[in-house]
Protein backbone atom coordinates (compact mmCIF):
# COMPACT_ATOMS: atom_id res chain seq x y z
CA UNK A 1 0.00 0.00 0.00
CA UNK A 2 1.30 3.71 -0.44
CA UNK A 3 0.01 5.64 2.21
CA UNK A 4 0.77 9.67 2.94
CA UNK A 5 2.00 10.88 6.50
CA UNK A 6 1.34 14.75 7.46
CA UNK A 7 3.56 15.38 10.01
CA UNK A 8 4.17 18.41 11.25
CA UNK A 9 7.48 19.82 13.23
CA UNK A 10 6.16 19.59 16.67
CA UNK A 11 6.12 15.67 15.85
CA UNK A 12 9.05 15.75 13.65
CA UNK A 13 11.25 13.24 16.03
CA UNK A 14 8.30 11.95 18.06
CA UNK A 15 7.92 7.69 18.15
CA UNK A 16 4.42 7.94 17.57
CA UNK A 17 4.36 8.56 14.09
CA UNK A 18 8.24 7.92 13.52
CA UNK A 19 8.08 4.58 14.54
CA UNK A 20 4.39 3.61 12.77
CA UNK A 21 5.72 4.89 9.53
CA UNK A 22 9.25 2.61 10.29
CA UNK A 23 7.11 0.00 11.00
CA UNK A 24 4.64 0.08 8.00
CA UNK A 25 7.84 0.73 5.83
CA UNK A 26 9.48 -2.29 7.37
CA UNK A 27 5.98 -4.44 5.96
CA UNK A 28 6.69 -3.39 2.92
CA UNK A 29 4.51 -0.63 2.69
CA UNK A 30 5.46 2.92 1.15
CA UNK A 31 4.94 5.81 2.96
CA UNK A 32 5.63 9.45 2.49
CA UNK A 33 6.03 11.96 4.56
CA UNK A 34 5.31 15.72 4.23
CA UNK A 35 5.57 18.45 6.68
CA UNK A 36 3.03 20.85 6.19
CA UNK A 37 4.30 23.51 8.66
CA UNK A 38 7.89 23.10 7.03
CA UNK A 39 7.35 22.97 3.38
CA UNK A 40 5.96 25.24 0.72
CA UNK A 41 2.99 23.28 -0.47
CA UNK A 42 1.38 23.87 -4.08
CA UNK A 43 -1.96 22.74 -2.99
CA UNK A 44 -3.43 22.21 -6.65
CA UNK A 45 -0.40 19.18 -6.92
CA UNK A 46 -0.53 17.95 -3.37
CA UNK A 47 -3.46 16.16 -3.08
CA UNK A 48 -4.03 14.11 -6.38
CA UNK A 49 -7.14 11.29 -6.75
CA UNK A 50 -5.60 8.26 -6.29
CA UNK A 51 -2.02 8.57 -5.63
CA UNK A 52 -2.19 7.45 -1.91
CA UNK A 53 -4.92 4.77 -0.43
CA UNK A 54 -4.39 6.52 3.05
CA UNK A 55 -3.74 9.95 4.35
CA UNK A 56 -2.87 10.27 8.04
CA UNK A 57 -2.38 13.29 10.20
CA UNK A 58 -0.34 13.77 12.96
CA UNK A 59 -0.55 17.61 13.39
CA UNK A 60 -0.95 20.22 16.32
CA UNK A 61 -3.71 21.63 16.64
CA UNK A 62 -4.43 24.88 14.32
CA UNK A 63 -1.72 24.04 12.54
CA UNK A 64 -1.47 23.53 8.20
CA UNK A 65 -1.97 20.16 8.21
CA UNK A 66 -5.77 19.44 8.58
CA UNK A 67 -6.07 21.46 5.55
CA UNK A 68 -3.72 19.50 3.06
CA UNK A 69 -5.77 16.43 5.08
CA UNK A 70 -9.16 18.02 4.55
CA UNK A 71 -7.96 18.79 0.65
CA UNK A 72 -7.24 15.06 0.69
CA UNK A 73 -10.43 13.90 1.87
CA UNK A 74 -12.60 16.95 -0.58
CA UNK A 75 -10.38 14.57 -3.51
CA UNK A 76 -12.46 11.45 -2.54
CA UNK A 77 -9.65 9.73 -0.94
CA UNK A 78 -9.16 7.96 2.74
CA UNK A 79 -7.97 9.67 5.87
CA UNK A 80 -7.15 8.39 9.47
CA UNK A 81 -9.04 9.89 11.02
CA UNK A 82 -12.05 10.78 9.18
CA UNK A 83 -11.15 15.03 8.37
CA UNK A 84 -14.61 15.74 9.58
CA UNK A 85 -14.20 13.92 12.82
CA UNK A 86 -10.90 15.72 13.66
CA UNK A 87 -12.41 19.23 12.78
CA UNK A 88 -14.95 18.07 15.65
CA UNK A 89 -12.56 17.69 18.62
CA UNK A 90 -9.77 20.07 17.53
CA UNK A 91 -12.15 22.81 18.34
CA UNK A 92 -12.82 22.07 21.92
CA UNK A 93 -15.95 24.51 22.07
CA UNK A 94 -17.34 22.61 19.12
CA UNK A 95 -16.70 19.62 20.53
CA UNK A 96 -18.48 20.14 24.37
CA UNK A 97 -21.30 21.37 22.12
CA UNK A 98 -21.33 18.22 20.23
CA UNK A 99 -20.78 15.75 23.02
CA UNK A 100 -22.88 17.41 25.55
CA UNK A 101 -25.64 17.55 22.31
CA UNK A 102 -25.15 13.52 22.12
CA UNK A 103 -25.28 12.61 26.12
CA UNK A 104 -21.83 12.66 27.16
CA UNK A 105 -20.67 13.25 30.40
CA UNK A 106 -19.37 16.76 29.88
CA UNK A 107 -19.02 19.82 32.17
CA UNK A 108 -20.95 22.74 30.93
CA UNK A 109 -18.38 24.91 28.98
CA UNK A 110 -18.34 28.34 28.11
CA UNK A 111 -16.51 29.47 24.75
CA UNK A 112 -15.10 33.77 24.73
CA UNK A 113 -13.15 35.41 22.33
CA UNK A 114 -11.38 37.32 24.80
CA UNK A 115 -10.83 37.19 28.39
CA UNK A 116 -12.91 39.88 29.77
CA UNK A 117 -15.71 38.28 28.49
CA UNK A 118 -15.56 35.69 30.72
CA UNK A 119 -16.23 38.03 33.94
CA UNK A 120 -19.54 37.80 33.33
CA UNK A 121 -19.78 34.16 34.72
CA UNK A 122 -21.42 34.17 38.09
CA UNK A 123 -18.89 33.13 41.36
CA UNK A 124 -20.93 30.43 41.39
CA UNK A 125 -19.15 28.90 38.89
CA UNK A 126 -15.68 29.06 40.04
CA UNK A 127 -13.16 27.49 40.26
CA UNK A 128 -12.97 27.90 36.44
CA UNK A 129 -10.71 25.24 34.00
CA UNK A 130 -9.85 27.62 31.55
CA UNK A 131 -8.06 26.87 28.04
CA UNK A 132 -7.47 27.68 24.38
CA UNK A 133 -10.24 25.97 22.22
CA UNK A 134 -7.13 25.21 19.82
CA UNK A 135 -4.89 23.89 22.77
CA UNK A 136 -3.34 20.45 22.82
CA UNK A 137 -0.72 18.65 24.91
CA UNK A 138 -2.13 20.54 28.10
CA UNK A 139 -0.49 23.59 26.93
CA UNK A 140 -1.75 26.97 28.41
CA UNK A 141 -4.65 25.03 30.68
CA UNK A 142 -5.38 27.07 33.77
CA UNK A 143 -7.40 26.51 36.90
CA UNK A 144 -9.14 29.84 37.96
CA UNK A 145 -10.09 30.14 41.95
CA UNK A 146 -11.86 33.49 41.71
CA UNK A 147 -12.98 36.14 39.44
CA UNK A 148 -9.73 38.33 40.90
CA UNK A 149 -7.85 36.14 39.49
CA UNK A 150 -9.24 35.59 36.03
CA UNK A 151 -9.20 39.22 35.70
CA UNK A 152 -5.27 39.30 36.56
CA UNK A 153 -4.20 36.88 34.13
CA UNK A 154 -6.61 38.93 31.11
CA UNK A 155 -3.15 39.99 29.46
CA UNK A 156 -1.96 36.15 29.45
CA UNK A 157 -5.20 34.60 28.30
CA UNK A 158 -5.31 37.61 25.63
CA UNK A 159 -2.56 35.43 23.39
CA UNK A 160 -4.62 32.41 23.25
CA UNK A 161 -7.50 33.51 20.85
CA UNK A 162 -11.08 31.47 21.84
CA UNK A 163 -10.93 30.38 25.25
CA UNK A 164 -13.42 28.14 26.77
CA UNK A 165 -13.95 27.83 30.41
CA UNK A 166 -15.29 24.87 32.44
CA UNK A 167 -16.80 24.58 36.05
CA UNK A 168 -13.81 22.45 37.89
CA UNK A 169 -14.95 19.42 38.66
CA UNK A 170 -12.94 18.52 42.03
CA UNK A 171 -11.14 14.82 41.48
CA UNK A 172 -8.21 12.96 43.31
CA UNK A 173 -5.59 14.98 40.95
CA UNK A 174 -5.48 11.89 38.61
CA UNK A 175 -6.78 11.39 35.33
CA UNK A 176 -7.39 8.64 33.13
CA UNK A 177 -6.56 8.79 29.77
CA UNK A 178 -8.29 5.70 27.50
CA UNK A 179 -7.06 4.70 24.27
CA UNK A 180 -8.74 3.68 21.51
CA UNK A 181 -6.73 1.38 18.96
CA UNK A 182 -7.94 -1.24 16.61
CA UNK A 183 -11.11 -1.42 18.11
CA UNK A 184 -9.68 -2.39 21.46
CA UNK A 185 -9.78 0.21 24.74
CA UNK A 186 -6.89 0.67 26.93
CA UNK A 187 -6.57 3.18 30.30
CA UNK A 188 -3.85 4.54 31.28
CA UNK A 189 -3.56 7.06 34.83
CA UNK A 190 -1.38 9.92 34.93
CA UNK A 191 -0.85 13.42 36.51
CA UNK A 192 -3.24 16.15 36.08
CA UNK A 193 -1.85 19.02 34.68
CA UNK A 194 -4.21 20.79 37.02
CA UNK A 195 -2.36 19.12 40.26
CA UNK A 196 1.58 19.85 39.56
CA UNK A 197 1.71 18.79 42.77
CA UNK A 198 0.98 15.05 42.47
CA UNK A 199 3.35 12.60 42.28
CA UNK A 200 1.98 10.17 39.97
CA UNK A 201 3.66 7.63 37.50
CA UNK A 202 2.16 6.75 34.51
CA UNK A 203 0.61 3.37 33.96
CA UNK A 204 -1.86 0.75 32.25
CA UNK A 205 -5.26 0.88 34.73
CA UNK A 206 -8.25 -1.66 34.89
CA UNK A 207 -10.88 -0.09 32.71
CA UNK A 208 -14.11 -0.13 34.38
CA UNK A 209 -17.01 -1.13 32.42
CA UNK A 210 -18.77 2.63 33.23
CA UNK A 211 -15.60 4.10 31.65
CA UNK A 212 -15.07 1.97 28.55
CA UNK A 213 -18.63 2.17 27.97
CA UNK A 214 -18.02 6.36 27.82
CA UNK A 215 -14.97 5.85 25.89
CA UNK A 216 -17.06 3.83 22.94
CA UNK A 217 -19.78 6.37 23.37
CA UNK A 218 -16.95 8.85 21.88
CA UNK A 219 -15.95 7.59 18.95
CA UNK A 220 -19.52 6.75 17.69
CA UNK A 221 -20.31 10.88 18.51
CA UNK A 222 -17.49 12.19 16.75
CA UNK A 223 -16.78 9.51 14.53
CA UNK A 224 -13.21 8.65 15.11
CA UNK A 225 -11.24 5.81 14.60
CA UNK A 226 -7.92 5.87 16.31
CA UNK A 227 -8.49 8.03 19.21
CA UNK A 228 -7.84 8.77 23.34
CA UNK A 229 -10.44 10.65 26.03
CA UNK A 230 -9.41 11.88 28.85
CA UNK A 231 -11.41 11.49 32.04
CA UNK A 232 -11.86 12.72 35.62
CA UNK A 233 -13.63 10.39 38.11
CA UNK A 234 -15.33 13.25 39.81
CA UNK A 235 -18.09 13.35 42.38
CA UNK A 236 -21.29 12.10 40.51
CA UNK A 237 -19.57 9.90 38.02
CA UNK A 238 -17.00 9.97 35.07
CA UNK A 239 -16.73 13.31 33.33
CA UNK A 240 -15.41 13.90 29.77
CA UNK A 241 -12.82 16.57 29.80
CA UNK A 242 -11.08 16.17 26.64
CA UNK A 243 -10.78 13.88 23.55
CA UNK A 244 -7.78 13.72 21.11
CA UNK A 245 -7.70 12.52 17.62
CA UNK A 246 -4.29 10.41 16.79
CA UNK A 247 -2.63 10.75 20.25
CA UNK A 248 0.87 9.33 21.79
CA UNK A 249 -0.61 6.02 22.93
CA UNK A 250 1.66 5.67 25.58
CA UNK A 251 1.48 2.21 27.74
CA UNK A 252 -0.40 0.84 25.14
CA UNK A 253 1.59 -2.97 24.90
CA UNK A 254 2.59 -3.18 21.00
CA UNK A 255 1.22 0.43 20.05
CA UNK A 256 3.69 0.79 17.21
CA UNK A 257 2.53 -2.71 15.53
CA UNK A 258 -1.32 -2.34 16.97
CA UNK A 259 -1.59 1.43 15.52
CA UNK A 260 0.22 0.38 12.20
CA UNK A 261 -2.37 -2.17 11.63
CA UNK A 262 -5.20 -0.47 12.11
CA UNK A 263 -3.96 2.03 9.99
CA UNK A 264 -3.55 -0.67 6.82
CA UNK A 265 -7.24 -2.04 8.31
CA UNK A 266 -8.71 1.47 7.58
CA UNK A 267 -6.96 2.22 4.45
CA UNK A 268 -7.59 -1.12 2.78
CA UNK A 269 -11.22 -0.44 3.81
CA UNK A 270 -11.48 2.56 1.66
CA UNK A 271 -13.44 4.61 4.12
CA UNK A 272 -13.63 4.62 8.14
CA UNK A 273 -16.36 1.81 8.96
CA UNK A 274 -18.94 2.28 11.39
CA UNK A 275 -17.06 4.11 13.72
CA UNK A 276 -16.85 4.35 17.84
CA UNK A 277 -17.70 0.87 18.81
CA UNK A 278 -14.59 -0.62 19.73
CA UNK A 279 -14.64 -4.47 20.28
CA UNK A 280 -15.49 -5.48 23.88
CA UNK A 281 -18.36 -6.85 27.56
CA UNK A 282 -21.54 -5.64 26.86
CA UNK A 283 -22.42 -1.78 28.30
CA UNK A 284 -25.98 -0.75 27.90
CA UNK A 285 -27.03 0.38 24.24
CA UNK A 286 -27.43 -0.63 20.79
CA UNK A 287 -23.91 -0.44 20.19
CA UNK A 288 -21.98 -1.11 23.63
CA UNK A 289 -18.62 -1.47 23.65
CA UNK A 290 -17.08 -3.83 25.53
CA UNK A 291 -14.06 -3.94 27.59
CA UNK A 292 -11.41 -5.79 25.22
CA UNK A 293 -9.64 -9.02 25.50
CA UNK A 294 -5.32 -7.85 25.98
CA UNK A 295 -4.17 -10.08 23.48
CA UNK A 296 -0.63 -9.34 23.00
CA UNK A 297 0.18 -9.20 19.08
CA UNK A 298 3.70 -9.70 17.52
CA UNK A 299 5.65 -6.85 16.43
CA UNK A 300 6.42 -8.15 13.29
CA UNK A 301 2.93 -9.31 12.36
CA UNK A 302 1.50 -7.82 9.08
CA UNK A 303 -1.97 -6.95 8.86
Amino acid sequence: MRLCFLVEEHYRHDGMPNEVIRQLTAWGHQVDVLRPGGSLLCMTEAVRAGSHDAWVLKTVSGGPGLTLLEAAASAGMTTVNDARSIRRVRDKALAAAIGRGRGLPMPPTYAAARPELLAELPASEYPLVVKPADGSSGRAVHLVASPEQLIAMAPELAREGLLIAQPYVPNSGIDVKVYCVGGELYATERCSPLHPERSVRERRVPLSAEVAAIAGQVGAVYGLDLYGVDVLLGPEGPVVVDVNDFPSFRQVPDAVARVARAVLGLARAGQSPAPGAPSAVAAPGPRAPQIPVQVSASAGETA
